[in-house]
């Protein structure tokens, strides 16, 4: 992914913010969303399966 970023800078020439095309910035949210979901796999396959009553019973422990 190429991007073509502009800088906004301070007084003293320190970059203080970047400015981005909107499709730019869309194809960024897109990848973190993708980067999201991934690690999220990553961590669920690791994780001990339960039966769908003990999750209901978990998350109605949780609530009250």
């Amino acid at each position: 992914m190429k991007i073509k970023e502009k800088y906004i800078i301070d007084p003293n020439g320190n970059r203080i913010g970047v400015l981005l095309d909107m499709e730019e910035y869309q194809k960024i949210l897109e990848a973190l969303e993708e980067l999201e979901a991934i690690r999220a796999y990553d961590n669920a396959i690791n994780d001990q399966e339960i039966s769908f009553d003990v999750a209901i019973s978990e998350i109605e422990k949780c609530r009250q």
